[in-house]
């Protein structure tokens, strides 16, 4: 922790082109050549919590829909014309919407051609994820959003949520339910980056001991325009620069040098161009942050919700589609950003893992 907080500060830390010139040879050492690319599947825009941070909060007007099984396996096969062998699914934390079972039957239904299988859902018992595991789901992905926990207490005022310590246990619980991938992170803008750092940093180092049999992923997703509030500007005093990004990948590279790097859409093309290379192992592309998004799928089944109950629009221009989570920085196809990893000598990897991998000889 020592260390981390004295290669984050620039005086003590040392020139960033030195840090980017470690971070690379660590992640080529580690990783080779490779960047796995990766893609969010939205199943539903429903939720219970009340999040003043996020597009889906449970009072927020927007047009909700959750989409059939049928449908979710539409979006993924249009995934898997792409070149998408790694699918990321998404839902709001709704238990009415997002029943019992559902999850479970979406991935029986893109288990046969989806091999890589992963989650960002609200949290679960230990039991639930051993019957996710069960179903296909290999990886989890659940961001604190902020370890500062009077900010914490601030932004969630209703719903399941607003157990900062429920949240913060859940990668734990996850790997006793058996996930091999587990992805945390920091939402940046809503707290002092240095501290958010800080605290991932221990987080990361923790789990490393605790679930050392999993492979573990970071991210640093900063704040962007969502529904509700698409004029966002940064809060100057919690906002994370770029310089000040890149510094935090390349020291978290440096100190974990084994553990996966995520970048999303979130970040404008040229700065994920100009990381790709420094220390990142993971990108999305081509993302949609709706249900939906990709083939209009669940668009025939708008409503909004009103203190958990469903209500019916009372007109409909047949143009409405489901409102996305929050608006993407990166907008170029998955095509587009495999040529520009090639641009780099930058191998695209859309797979990784196979069932197959785990059969007996």
């Amino acid at each position: 922790m020592r260390r981390f907080e004295r290669m984050l500060d620039e005086q003590t830390g040392g020139p960033l082109e030195a840090l980017a010139r470690q971070s690379q040879l660590t992640t080529r050492r580690h990783f080779g050549r490779t960047m796995r690319l990766f893609a969010p599947l939205y199943v539903s825009n429903e939720c219970v919590n009340n999040c003043s941070y996020c597009g889906f909060s449970r009072d927020a007007g927007i047009l909700r829909t959750t989409l059939t099984v049928a449908q979710v396996e539409r979006e993924a096969r249009h995934l898997h014309g792409l070149g998408f062998r790694n699918v990321l699914l998404v839902a709001g934390e709704h238990p009415k919407f997002v029943s019992e079972g559902y999850l479970q039957q979406c991935l029986d239904a893109l288990k046969p051609f989806i091999p890589t299988l992963a989650l960002e859902v609200g949290p679960m018992e230990d039991a639930q994820y051993a019957d996710i595991v069960a179903h296909g789901a290999e990886g989890l992905v659940v961001y604190q959003e902020t370890y500062d926990r009077p900010v914490y207490q601030t932004l969630h005022t209703a719903g399941p949520k607003k157990d900062f310590d429920w949240r913060l246990d859940c990668p734990e619980r996850a790997y006793a339910g058996g996930f091999r991938r587990i992805g945390i992170g920091a939402l940046f803008g809503l707290a002092d980056w240095k501290h958010e750092a800080l605290a991932l940093c221990a987080h990361l180092e923790y789990l490393q001991k605790h679930c050392w049999k999993a492979q573990l992923t970071v991210a640093f997703p900063r704040m962007r325009p969502y529904a509700g509030n698409y004029e966002y500007t940064p809060d100057p005093s919690l906002f994370l620069p770029d310089r000040s990004f890149v510094r935090l990948i390349t020291v978290f590279r440096i100190l974990f040098p084994q553990v996966g790097i995520v970048v999303s859409t979130r970040e404008p093309a040229p700065l994920r161009d100009a990381i790709a290379s420094l220390g990142v192992t993971h990108m999305s592309a081509g993302a949609r942050t709706e249900p939906g998004g990709y083939t209009g799928a669940g668009h025939d089944d708008l409503h909004l919700t009103v203190k958990g109950r469903r209500v019916e629009l009372e007109t409909r221009s047949g143009a409405e589609k489901a409102t996305e989570q929050f608006r993407i920085h990166d907008i170029r196809s998955a095509a587009e950003i495999a040529r520009m990893l090639r641009s780099q000598q930058l191998d695209p990897v859309w797979k990784d893992w196979d069932e197959a991998l785990l059969a007996e000889a």
